[in-house]
């Protein structure tokens, strides 16, 4: 009678105990201490997680102990955080994900645990019980009681050592009887890994040969609403393209056929067991100690370190248990797609999603009760010719170096190199960047060069995929002057790899009808990016600050008005004629096997040096010394989530002699945690708050975000929420101790002392100095020098520069519909998209209340054509 309770208690637990009664005592100390900390409630399971420094790990730990074993939950603190409960729910509502999962369950027989709402908001923790008289501070007091008792509780310590969118979505799930007792055998996962797998004769692979499909996956999320001990889900999910659904039951078909062939043939140990031999990367060690902790409920202790990972038992009778389950007799089919507005007249109670219910298609009904013939297309997966078979590693050389050198330097491009020193492991990595200024010629050039990296991963994905189960990968990433490739994992078969997605670059081919799907894709993803307010929030922000850089709304535009494939066919063949190929090689390769990889490249691409160097960041504006305003209306009407961020810009450290990047890292430090408190806990402005670093071209900042809904608060009363919060922080930086300021100082040194855990962690700081080209390889040697030196005079000085007449600050307000924003009725959000999309957005500029009394942005391009355009940047001392 109370949907929400335990998600609501995992809230108020934390909101101070008996022994240490500061409501945010807990964050005040992980913050001095370099630590974090979490909680989350599922169907079955609250999980409570922080980490650390090891030398305040005892104290830590009586503190958070104390949550469970005397929580203060002061009623003055109910009716505060039930406001963050409820923010979190209206932020989780526009989701498609969470929309289809509430209306799964609302589908289930009356009485069955999979119709409840877990996640709680205002109307069932505050209106309703007020109603019914409902004491909701003693039921949130005897549910504590009850359940958070030792007998329920596990602990895992682990040392530090070393459609709301524009889609259309298939989605066919069964209720099985629950696997969690079967974690030996995964069963789920056996038939998963099939159903998933993309190279030739899978499902998906003869879906993109039809252009139906973009992307399939099948499985159980192991989240509490499809596996616990009631029941498991099986689901398979299918994006479709424009073309895909118009044959959605023949996907489906499609889908039935290939179990049915899985039927037919029985189980196979060698599948997947053929890869259960292939150690797994140890997750982040606080994510491992949380799943840990969760495993404790379900496996035998035996297995708690690799239950998850290892499939140690074979049982084919119960995996043909399950796949007998698969049947279209019990299936369940959702169909998720903005054509059917105006067709659905259901509502789902908590999410408010729009749907309605049908028969499946005679037709289809009566062919899946025959015994209907097999697609002769589909077949098992054959020999896998990228699994590593030579776990050897190199022996370390007498001229190894601490950071990475470099070994090339032609016209065409240099290449840095650091041999494995430090883990000994036989892995590599090989990453490169190529970088060309055709690229932000034009927003036409933009959009091409999107459709292009699509294109190619496209192409890509089903020659790939046997690489990616054998523990391979790779990404093509497209970046605003240039395209990043990088692949890594074992380095005995990472050539073969590599020189894949090489030759998939050199000779890229496209169908007129595969390019006209790409265009599709684009363009919905476009999309989906202006209807969400915190990308909306982004965009505007550095379309005012970065100088030449394409919006979102322009880049939408220019899709919408139509691109010919011979136009995409002449960029491609200008993009490869002219680059600058940077690159770095890290792990199991020698210095003479790291430079054939640079010399692949230009052999398969033969491409021209640049005749100037292309600058690899945008020039940015100088604001005025003002407080400025960007106030937008959100484009996904109905959507009451509005998006507040004031952005600070910092230019004058050099003017202070402070180095790098130090006061705005330790000034965020100091600023987390009282941010957090100000304007969540207390003003309860909303769920997400939190203050970040900028980096924005090689110019700093920093900026405070909040995400509030506009039935509750206009984003005008957030801002001035906002600039509050600055006034106390000042305050409390003036007050600030000598002892608090050299705790904070210390933890930072000792974070950045702290060794990389493995090989990933070391190429990517590495990587980010030459994909930015400041190659500043010892950085983080260089920052702990300069924090022994930085004074809380320094830091105070710095942050008095960014107040009063000194400020550059920058407002944007991506703004939700609601009764604070005066829209008297907000139209659903799930009836509002279709509308829009296909269509030239046109952005609603909105001006500043007299109370706010800022000067505002109405066309950002007429605005910052009369500022100063800063030089290029980077942070190198």
């Amino acid at each position: 009678d109370l949907p929400g309770l335990a998600h609501f208690l995992e809230h108020m637990v934390f909101m101070g105990s008996k022994k240490y009664p500061d409501e945010n005592g807990f964050d005040t100390f992980l913050k001095k201490h370099g630590g974090s900390d979490n909680a989350s409630t599922d169907a079955e399971r609250t999980v409570f997680h922080f980490d650390i420094q090891k030398k305040y790990f005892k104290e830590a730990l009586d503190r958070w102990a104390q949550f469970f074993i005397h929580p203060l939950m002061i009623k003055d603190a109910i009716d505060r955080e039930v406001e963050a409960v409820d923010s979190e729910y209206q932020i989780a509502r526009p989701s498609d994900a969470n929309r289809r999962e509430i209306l799964l369950g609302s589908l289930a027989k009356p009485g069955y645990p999979m119709r409840k709402f877990f996640w709680g908001n205002a109307e069932t923790l505050k209106h309703v019980p007020k109603k019914k008289n409902i004491d909701t501070y003693a039921r949130l007091r005897d549910f504590w009681k009850r359940h958070y008792s030792a007998h329920y509780m596990n602990l895992v310590v682990q040392s530090r050592v070393i459609p709301v969118k524009e889609i259309h979505s298939l989605s066919i799930s069964w209720a099985l009887p629950t696997q969690e007792k079967n974690y030996r055998v995964k069963p789920l996962f056996y038939i998963s890994w099939l159903m998933g797998h993309e190279g030739k004769g899978s499902v998906l692979s003869v879906l993109r040969k039809k252009f139906w499909a973009l992307a399939l996956f099948g499985g159980n999320g192991e989240t509490g609403f499809e596996q616990n001990s009631a029941y498991s889900l099986f689901s398979i999910s299918v994006t479709l393209t424009d073309e895909g659904l118009e044959h959605f039951y023949e996907v489906i078909h499609l889908i039935f056929q290939y179990l049915k062939m899985l039927k037919k043939n029985g189980p196979e140990k060698r599948y997947p067991f053929d890869f259960s031999n292939i150690v797994c990367p140890q997750a982040d060690p606080l994510e491992y100690v949380e799943n840990i902790s969760e495993y404790m409920h379900i496996y035998q202790k035996e297995d708690l370190l690799i239950g998850d990972q290892l499939l140690t038992e074979y049982k084919p009778e119960i995996i043909a248990d399950v796949l007998n389950h698969l049947t279209p007799q019990k299936v369940n089919i959702f169909f998720l797609s903005p054509i059917h507005e105006g067709m659905c007249h259901l509502k789902e109670k908590w999410f408010g999603t729009k749907y309605c219910v049908s028969d499946i298609d005679e037709y289809w009904r009566k062919l899946w009760a025959t015994d209907f013939e097999l697609n002769p297309e589909f077949h098992l997966p054959g020999e896998n010719k990228y699994i590593a078979t030579d776990f050897s590693v190199k022996p370390f050389s007498k001229k190894a170096t601490e950071y990475p050198q470099k070994i090339l330097n032609t016209p065409q491009g240099c290449l840095w190199y650091k041999e494995d020193n430090k883990f000994g492991v036989p892995k590599a990595f090989i990453c490169f960047y190529l970088v060309s200024p055709l690229i932000q010629q034009s927003a036409l050039n933009v959009v091409l060069f999107d459709v292009f990296v699509n294109i190619l991963s496209q192409n890509l994905a089903e020659p790939a995929y046997e690489a990616d189960v054998a523990q391979l990968e790779y990404k093509v990433l497209a970046k605003e002057h240039g395209l990043i490739i990088r692949v890594k994992g074992f380095n005995h078969k990472l050539p073969l790899l590599f020189q894949l997605v090489i030759n998939h670059l050199a000779d890229l081919s496209i169908s007129p009808s595969a390019f006209q799907m790409i265009i599709e894709h684009v363009k919905k993803t476009y999309f989906n990016y202006l209807i969400q307010t915190d990308t909306l929030s982004k965009d505007l922000r550095l379309t005012v600050l970065e100088y030449g850089r394409w919006s979102l709304t322009e880049k939408y535009q220019t899709i919408t008005n139509g691109i010919s494939l011979e136009s995409f066919l002449e960029f491609v063949k200008a993009f490869k004629s002219q680059l600058w190929v940077e690159g770095l090689v890290q792990g199991n390769f020698t210095a003479q096997e790291s430079k054939e990889f640079m010399n692949y490249i230009v052999q398969k691409l033969c491409f021209l040096p640049l005749i100037h160097p292309c600058p690899i960041q945008f020039r940015v504006i100088e604001l005025p010394n003002a407080h400025i305003l960007c106030k937008v209306k959100s484009l996904h009407k109905g959507d009451p989530n509005s998006d507040v961020t004031v952005y600070y810009q910092v230019i004058e450290i050099r003017i202070l002699f402070i180095p790098f990047d130090i006061p705005p890292y330790c000034a965020m430090i100091h600023m987390e945690e009282p941010c957090f408190d100000f304007l969540r806990t207390k003003n309860t402005l909303g769920y997400q708050v939190y203050p970040s670093i900028r980096n924005t071209s090689g110019i700093l900042g920093f900026s405070v975000t909040v995400t509030t809904q506009a039935a509750k608060y206009n984003t005008e009363f957030v801002d001035r929420k906002i600039e509050e919060f600055m006034v106390l922080f000042e305050e409390k930086l003036r007050n600030l101790s000598e002892e608090e300021f050299l705790a904070q100082i210390s933890a930072l040194i000792k974070l950045k002392r702290t060794d990389d855990s493995n090989l990933g962690e070391e190429v990517d700081r590495n990587w980010n100095e030459v994909v930015t080209q400041q190659y500043l390889f010892d950085r983080l040697a260089r920052e702990i020098v300069a924090l022994k030196s930085f004074t809380r005079t320094h830091l105070l000085n710095w942050f008095l520069m960014h107040r009063g007449k000194h400020k550059r600050v920058l407002s944007t307000h991506v703004v939700g519909y609601g009764k604070q924003e005066g829209d008297v009725e907000a139209p659903q959000t799930s009836t509002t998209k279709e509308s829009l999309f296909g269509k030239t957005p046109e952005l609603t500029f909105l001006p500043s209340s007299p109370r706010l009394n800022l000067p505002a942005i109405r066309d950002i391009r007429a605005f910052t054509s009369t500022l100063n355009i800063l030089p290029y940047h980077r942070i190198v001392k």
